[in-house]
């Protein structure tokens, strides 16, 4: 049975450039992969061939789905972008390197990764809590391994740094996928409702 029509069109997954030390991460990056595929949702990433960027971007072609990656002249100078997949854009920066991903994606997912991702998921999420768009942002939690990230929300929170609010409509939307059943409190989703939305430009 063919899946249902998604709102989404395009999803952008931040992730780690290594594999992590567990193999449950590159599982749930295939995962991932797999479901885009199979829901006929592009994926837009950070355009490598190394560590989780290189997983979900094989297991999205594999399953015969669109990939999108958005990769700086500075590390494709490295050799690290993926030329196997269909779209490979270079940009000069990393700040052009966002804003495209940004411009590009219906939803944001941040899978396992390190201080790059952390950067990539918090701004989406801020742009999202003073109402620049109202894109979906979620959090794929390997395995409780964003559960430290959470709970520093939750302590902002006990510290009057962030509004229960931005912390607690997680619930207000979420994206849903198939694979969402096996990794738990995934969603997490920070907004404000009544906000303006700024709709980003697709290409």
């Amino acid at each position: 049975m063919q899946p249902k029509p998604t709102q989404f069109r395009r999803l952008c997954v931040f992730c780690g450039s290594s594999k992590g030390a567990r193999d449950i991460y590159i599982q749930a990056a295939q995962e991932l992969g797999h479901e885009l595929a199979k829901r006929r949702i592009e994926l837009v990433y950070g355009g490598g061939n190394v560590g989780l960027m290189g997983v979900i971007a094989d297991a999205v072609l594999a399953g015969g789905g669109h990939v999108i990656g958005v990769i700086p002249e500075q590390l494709m100078a490295r050799e690290l972008g993926h030329t196997g997949i269909q779209d490979l854009r270079i940009v000069k920066n990393m700040h052009e390197r966002k804003a495209m991903m940004a411009e590009l994606a219906d939803g944001f997912i941040a899978l396992p990764g390190g201080i790059g991702t952390y950067e990539e998921y918090f701004e989406v999420l801020t742009w999202a809590k003073l109402g620049i768009h109202e894109t979906p942002c979620a959090l794929l939690n390997v395995d409780g391994f964003y559960n430290p990230v959470l709970s520093l929300l939750s302590h902002a929170v006990e510290e009057a740094f962030i509004g229960s609010a931005h912390r607690d409509m997680a619930s207000w939307r979420k994206i849903r996928l198939d694979c969402w059943k096996r990794w738990p409190h995934i969603a997490r989703r920070i907004s404000t409702s009544g906000l303006t939305r700024t709709r980003f430009s697709r290409s």
